[in-house]
């Protein structure tokens, strides 16, 4: 059989499924589901792919990893969703689309915390706070089994964005999330929530002016082909934790556990050195196929989203705001840029 287990959906959502089938009674591998809203030439696909072949191999062929791509099956909020649901096993998405689960993550989304990739990963390898969140995800049906790389957050509008004045007035698409929300507000912007999937034809046809994602994305998902000025202001450090549903993390023993974990941590290094890598030759890319890449003058953006800092404080509490911006700052001192 090539699928153990599928849910059984009823009433309100309550499931029923049953246990993951023993190698040794299994005639063909088992297969786990993985979901992702990248293109087939994206780095999260390259890495799925990478985590597909670990998995197999790790788990000595009991265990197989279908992956799809670009939203074939789910935006990002409905993969989760369906994680949480069993529905799908695995997902790949900024840690900004796991903050209505756990709303503390949203502090991982605060502007210039980190400048540079080296301090991004010791931030999400080592920061006691974002741990302290990430732990909670469990408890909401999910579980991080390692961080992928996208990069930091940029923007492309259809027309210049020299500084703060001018975003104002004008319709940025976001992602539904607070503190980005919060940031496109304070610099100037007028948000307008859609997904990722939607977000090209919703610039082409002038709903919104642009939006703000890693290079990687606006490489990927070509938005620069309708927003082809790419300000590289780098607001927000945006990595993707690699989550898996933690009804499928328990019905899984302990050693394809630990198969599964190890894997997702290969596919991991690899995201992250293609990530950083690619990004230099992704802007020339760009830039010949009609881009314009302009870096701003960063202070004006610094400056306009300070206020962000104290809502953060007003909406979670001082001490757990002052204590992400803590381990960043002791991250940027032993890790300068």
């Amino acid at each position: 059989m090539k699928l153990d287990r599928r849910l059984v959906l009823i009433g309100g959502g309550s499931a029923l499924a049953a246990p993951f089938v023993s190698r040794a009674h299994a005639q063909a591998p088992q297969t786990l589901r993985l979901s992702h809203t990248d293109t087939p030439v994206g780095s999260r696909q390259q890495a799925a792919e990478l985590f597909a072949k670990k998995v197999a191999e790790y788990t000595g062929g009991a265990f197989q990893v279908q992956v799809f791509h670009s939203g074939q099956v789910a935006n990002d909020p409905k993969a989760i969703e369906q994680l949480q649901l069993g529905g799908l096993d695995f997902t790949i998405s900024a840690t900004g689309s796991y903050a209505p689960h756990v709303r503390g993550l949203n502090l991982a989304g605060m502007p210039f915390l980190v400048d540079s990739y080296e301090q991004g990963w010791k931030l999400y390898d080592e920061s006691k706070s974002l741990k302290f969140h990430m732990d909670q995800l469990p408890g909401k049906g999910l579980r991080v089994l390692s961080t992928w790389e996208a990069g930091f957050r940029s923007f492309t509008t259809k027309d210049p964005l020299a500084s703060p004045a001018d975003a104002k007035g004008k319709r940025m698409r976001v992602f539904p999330n607070d503190m980005i929300r919060w940031i496109m507000e304070a610099i100037g912007f007028v948000p307008v929530v859609l997904p990722v999937t939607e977000v090209y034809l919703a610039i082409q046809q002038g709903v919104v002016i642009g939006q703000e994602n890693p290079t990687d994305t606006i490489y990927s998902l070509r938005f620069y082909e309708v927003a082809p000025n790419i300000t590289l202001t780098r607001h927000v450090y945006s990595p993707l934790p690699m989550t898996i549903s933690e009804i499928t993390w328990r019905r899984l023993d302990a050693k394809t556990q630990e198969a599964v974990t190890r894997a997702a941590g290969d596919a991991a290094k690899l995201s992250r050195q293609i990530v950083r890598a690619d990004e230099e030759k992704q802007l020339a890319e760009m830039t010949a196929k009609g881009a314009k890449i302009a870096k701003p003058v960063i202070a004006p953006f610094r400056e306009a989203v300070k206020p962000v800092y104290d809502k953060a404080r007003e909406t979670f509490g001082p001490a757990i705001v002052d204590g992400m911006l803590a381990d960043c700052e002791a991250i940027r001192r032993s890790n300068p840029a």
